[in-house]
């Protein structure tokens, strides 16, 4: 098991909004599955988490918080392209060290078709974490509708050798162009 490094530096982001905020956030910058550039800071978490809900779920003492964050400046609703961004925290909670070796989503869109994606690690990293270690990252997914839902595992294995799924919690992709309806 190797150690994982913590992301790029900022001033290597080249989307032009992300590389504005970067600057000012101390941000880290990250690269998604589907190679797009991403820039998270702690100073962004901290304001976004206080409006978007997080959500968290623990398998095998791995707990797993996700903030989903609607991306207004990547999206455009007339062209039926929709963006989020989405920060993972991972967090061993165990007494045993544990290394992410693999991932597997399900993301679902408002009209219900699944794309499933499967890759080893995260952002190019096989994080190692020692007990009441944690690892954050922040990736994105895009859709053609203005809503959808993404859940899925991380495939974990211990010192001992033990391998896991980790579920990750089921988490909403909501935006403003969601028509809601109240039952």
């Amino acid at each position: 098991m190797k150690p994982a490094s913590r992301g790029l530096v900022a001033s290597d982001c080249r989307h032009p909004y992300l590389r504005s905020i970067a600057p000012q956030h101390g941000a880290a910058l990250f690269l998604t599955h589907k190679s797009v550039l991403k820039c998270a800071s702690s100073a962004v978490l901290a304001s976004v988490s206080q409006t978007t809900p997080m959500y968290s779920t623990v398998t095998h003492d791995i707990e797993i918080t996700v903030l989903p964050e609607f991306v207004p400046e990547r999206s455009d609703a007339d062209e039926a392209s929709f963006w989020w961004a989405y920060t993972v925290e991972i967090a061993n909670k165990g007494d045993i060290t544990v290394q992410l070796t693999a991932r597997h989503w399900k993301i679902t869109d408002g009209n219900g078709k699944l794309e499933e994606v499967k890759g080893a690690g995260v952002v190019g990293e096989q994080p190692v974490l020692k007990p009441g270690e944690t690892f954050r990252y922040t990736s994105g997914t895009n859709m053609t509708t203005p809503s959808g839902i993404m859940t899925g595992t991380y495939r974990m294995v211990n010192e001992k050798g033990d391998v896991f799924d980790a579920e990750i919690p089921v988490f909403s992709l909501d935006s403003p162009f969601a028509r809601r309806v109240l039952n």
